[in-house]
């Protein structure tokens, strides 16, 4: 099955970084040419550019942009300046985990043929970002098969935050299984949540199923329990910043509220996300590094002050969910059940 993508949220062209900045959807789509990776970087950590697929494709990208800009036939100055925007784009977002897939995967062409000529190893290196992109494009796609079969005719699907191609290279993770599900003229509808601080559900998934034709009703964050409760909801799919070895993933803040709320009333949670989401080097939920942001995105939503000076806030971006409450894992190997650590090790 083909799939004909509404847009592609970023491209290389002529040593710039074109992305659409997010933060100014849904009301205008904005392109902005990133020249530098301190530019990449800083769009990273304002939100213009987000979820944890493509940032993974925007390090690799990143680290091109920068290598072909600097000049030198030193291997030691080449490698050294690599490590230094490396290490920088890895401080922007420290719970997605694909953005340190990617960077690793560079380190290694580097390295693999630090006996070829430096111009030799940056073409390498733009093969192998476009190879990153490339291959979430396959991975996203398979991800909607599988994910697809789980949604039935009138279903109602309820998701948290943007899991959609704007997360990724242009199709998604968990709204990927969505719009495949359309393409097979299954009818469903989707409930979305407004996802705070920065109301990614409600600016950027509502705006994507829109796009797709995909009925959509959006709720408060603290409305979906009471949704559940009123049975109008049938299934739960989300996306993942990481996945821990036992199966615990930490994805956007109130993730976890959700899944409490579906294991209580007995709906099936599924976690969407590709395999390089996963990161097997750590045992389970805790080792996680959860990123904490600037209190303004609680007390200046949109540049809009709404509560009182000097108030003291707590700001995480995301939550990690316990293994025991999700259902599954929708990957482009296929849904992996439980018990986890045991599938993991099988198909991952």
């Amino acid at each position: 099955m083909k799939v004909k993508l509404k847009f592609i949220p970023l491209k290389y062209k002529n040593k710039e970084i074109i992305i659409i900045d997010q933060t100014k959807l849904p009301h205008k789509i904005v392109y902005k040419k990133l020249k530098n990776y301190k530019q990449l970087g800083n769009s990273i950590k304002k939100l213009e550019i987000r979820g944890a697929p493509l940032l993974g494709i925007a390090s690799a990208f990143g680290i091109l942009l920068a290598i072909e800009k600097f000049q030198t036939n030193n291997f030691n100055l080449f490698y050294n300046y690599f490590k230094k925007v490396a290490n920088y784009l890895k401080s922007t977002r420290p719970t997605a985990v694909n953005l340190f897939h990617s960077i690793e995967r560079i380190e290694k062409i580097i390295l693999e043929n630090k006996n070829k000529s430096i111009k030799e190893i940056k073409l390498l290196i733009k093969k192998e970002a476009e190879k990153i992109f490339n291959e979430d494009l396959e991975i996203s796609y398979k991800i909607g098969e599988y994910g697809s079969e789980l949604i039935k005719d009138g279903d109602v699907i309820l998701t948290h935050c943007n899991a959609g191609g704007l997360a990724t290279s242009g199709l998604g993770t968990a709204l990927a299984c969505m719009f495949i599900a359309k393409l097979k003229n299954k009818k469903f509808e989707v409930i979305a949540t407004e996802t705070r601080p920065l109301w990614q559900g409600a600016r950027l998934t509502t705006w994507e199923l829109l796009k797709w034709n995909i009925p959509v009703t959006l709720i408060c964050d603290n409305t979906a329990s009471y949704v559940m409760k009123l049975k109008k909801v049938n299934l739960v799919i989300t996306g993942a910043d990481r996945i821990a070895k036992n199966g615990d993933t930490a994805n956007k803040i109130g993730t976890y509220n959700l899944a409490l709320a579906a294991y209580y009333h007995k709906i099936p949670f599924y976690i969407a996300a590709p395999s390089t989401t996963f990161d097997l080097k750590i045992e389970n939920g805790s080792q996680i590094p959860i990123e904490y942001r600037n209190s303004k995105e609680i007390t200046m939503p949109f540049g809009k002050k709404i509560s009182p000076d000097n108030v003291k806030t707590l700001n995480p971006a995301f939550d990690v969910t316990p293994s025991k409450l999700i259902s599954g894992f929708i990957t482009e190997k296929g849904i992996l059940y439980k018990p986890f650590k045991k599938s993991f090790k099988k198909l991952l």
